[in-house]
Formats: structure tokens, C-alpha cells, sequence
């Protein structure tokens, strides 16, 4: 097949959706750990129902006041556009030369396809690097202007009271190294509430912390029966409900969230006449030009005590 203009727009509409979820899907070891929502197009209105529902002897009466309330928050997603302009015979070569074209399931898939989904997964790539860090800025020029990551909507929520002591979602942590880190990380989980301590949680976390822990623990346990590997998946003593989830986005951040999946949300469409990829040719005679526009957006669904805990590196 040859690669030019007609061959890379014609697989550009052609493999429309699956080029959009590669950008997803190149999310790669963080989308498990998140929830994803699909069909947001700038802005979904998530949170929980609060307020007391109680069951009580039978009176025949009615319950007293109505006090239930929706603390409703915002799911935002972002519209941002890629156009970047590319030699495609120098990408063929990078292409012949990389992962993508190994393994028996890509061995048929069109040379096309595959020049277009290696730039949507240098897309992908920059996403899951702002997931914690990004801030929105509507002029800015990175994917980490596009949308505000989980860490930013921290900050702005502690400096808005909403994550606070006062609210038990909030902590106050000490500079962490291989010393304190089992300590440290049990007290965020045993500091939380009762019922985030019962359903399954994650711990998301710096890789540097992460490793920390695993240094710690084991000069802690040294050769006891249970400690048989070095590296630990769950939180010692938490019987297994909360998982350690060392992150490449969580890198230099001053934040640890205890939470659970359905409480991290990624926003995305995937749908729509706004969400497009394509290729045509620009002033330059030898390139052509790449274009890609979507949304994505992230938000903690929760900021409740019985769903989330922010444990705060370096404030004591």
C-alpha cells in the first residue's frame, strides 16, 4: 500500500473509532484503576445522594423532615486539537523499527493504520502523564494545559475547605522515605473512615514513595513466613481491601489519594462530529499534516469521607 495523503485520510476515516480509543486505551496501567465515562461532551453533573434514610418502628407516621440532599459536583471534559505536521516516509521507518508492528494480531492490519495509530498513542501518552498534574489553561500549548488533573482539583478543593481534617478526608503527612513509609501509609488507610476501610480501595501514589515502601517494609519484616516477595501489591494490614497503586502521572506530586475506581473519573466522549482525526496535506510540499481533536476531562466524583482520604506529603 502506499502512504500518502488519500491512503492515511481514507484509514483515518475508516478506523474513526478505534483511532479514538486508542487515545483511551493508551492510558495504559492507569484506566484500570479509574472509571471511565464515556459520552461527556464539556460537562456532566456526577455526585452522591446525603442525608439520613432510616428505618424505624412502625407509627404509621411519617419521617420527619426532609433533609436528603445531591452534593452534586461536575465532570468537566475538555475539547483539544493535535495538528502535527509529519514526513510519512520517516515515520514508516520509526514504525518498522518499534513495537507496534510486532505480534501475529498486527501482522494484517494496514500500514496506514498503523502510521495513525502511533501518533494517537504519543496522544495517549501525554494524557496519562497530566491525569494528577494537568492544569486548564485555555492558552496554553501542552496536553497539561488542556484539562485539570485529580491533584489540581485537590489543591483547589483544600484551599475551599471541602478536603479538610475537619471533614476526615484530610491528612497532614511527613516527608516519606524508606524509614517511614509503612508507617506513613498505614496511618493515611487507618486514619480514614470505618466505611472506606470496608470496600476495596486503591492507594495512589508517587513511584518514588511507592518504592519507599517496599525498601521499608521489608527492613521492617525482614525474613518473616509471609513476607515472600519484595514487592507488595496490597497495603500491610489492610487484609487485602486496599492496593497499592504506584503511578508514572503521580511523579513529584504532594498528594497520596485513598479511594475507590468508581470515585476517580476520566471524562471522555467518543462520540460526536467534533471528535475527528485526519490527514491532508500543509505548506510544506514533503509533509503532511496529522489532525486529531477530542475530549477529556477527570474529576473525583466524591469528596466524602466514607470514599476518599488526601494524605498531604510534607506539611509536618
Amino acid at each position: 500500500m502506499v502512504v500518502n495523503e488519500a491512503s492515511l485520510n481514507t484509514s483515518a476515516q475508516q478506523f474513526r473509532k478505534e483511532l479514538l480509543i486508542m487515545a483511551v486505551l493508551g492510558l495504559g496501567r492507569s484506566l484500570p484503576h479509574l472509571t471511565l465515562r464515556t459520552g461527556v461532551r464539556y460537562s456532566e453533573t456526577v455526585g452522591e445522594l446525603d442525608g439520613p434514610v432510616e428505618l424505624r418502628p412502625y407509627t404509621g407516621e411519617k419521617n420527619e423532615t426532609d433533609d436528603l440532599e445531591i452534593d452534586a459536583r461536575t465532570l468537566y471534559t475538555f475539547l483539544g486539537s493535535c495538528v502535527k505536521e509529519f514526513d510519512p516516509n520517516a515515520l514508516l521507518s520509526t514504525i518498522y523499527g518499534s513495537n507496534i508492528t510486532n505480534g501475529e494480531a498486527l501482522k494484517d492490519v494496514p500500514i496506514t493504520k498503523q502510521v495513525l495509530a502511533l501518533m494517537m498513542k504519543k496522544i495517549s501518552g501525554g494524557l496519562n502523564k497530566a491525569l494528577f498534574s494537568g492544569v486548564r489553561n485555555a492558552g496554553g500549548e501542552t496536553t497539561a494545559a488542556l484539562f485539570n488533573g485529580f491533584d489540581t482539583i485537590t489543591a483547589a478543593e483544600i484551599t475551599a475547605a471541602k478536603i479538610a481534617v475537619g471533614k476526615s478526608n484530610y491528612m497532614a503527612l511527613p516527608a516519606i522515605d524508606d524509614t517511614n513509609a509503612v508507617d506513613v501509609l498505614q496511618s493515611i488507610y487507618e486514619g480514614s473512615s470505618d466505611e472506606l476501610q470496608d470496600v476495596k480501595s486503591k492507594l495512589y501514589l508517587p513511584k518514588n514513595v511507592y518504592t519507599a515502601y517496599n525498601k521499608d517494609y521489608k527492613q521492617t519484616t525482614g525474613a518473616t513466613p509471609y513476607n515472600k516477595e519484595y514487592k507488595k501489591t496490597f497495603l500491610e494490614g489492610s487484609d487485602d481491601m486496599c492496593e497499592l497503586v504506584p503511578m508514572v502521572a503521580k511523579k513529584a506530586s504532594p498528594y497520596i489519594h485513598l479511594s475507590t475506581k468508581s470515585n476517580m473519573l476520566v471524562g471522555v466522549n467518543q462520540k460526536g462530529e467534533e471528535e475527528k482525526i485526519e490527514v491532508r496535506r500543509g505548506d510544506n510540499p514533503f509533509k503532511l499534516q496529522f489532525i486529531n481533536t477530542l475530549f477529556f476531562g477527570t474529576q473525583i466524583e466524591s469528596l466524602s469521607k466514607e470514599r476518599l482520604m488526601v494524605g498531604h506529603i510534607g506539611q509536618i
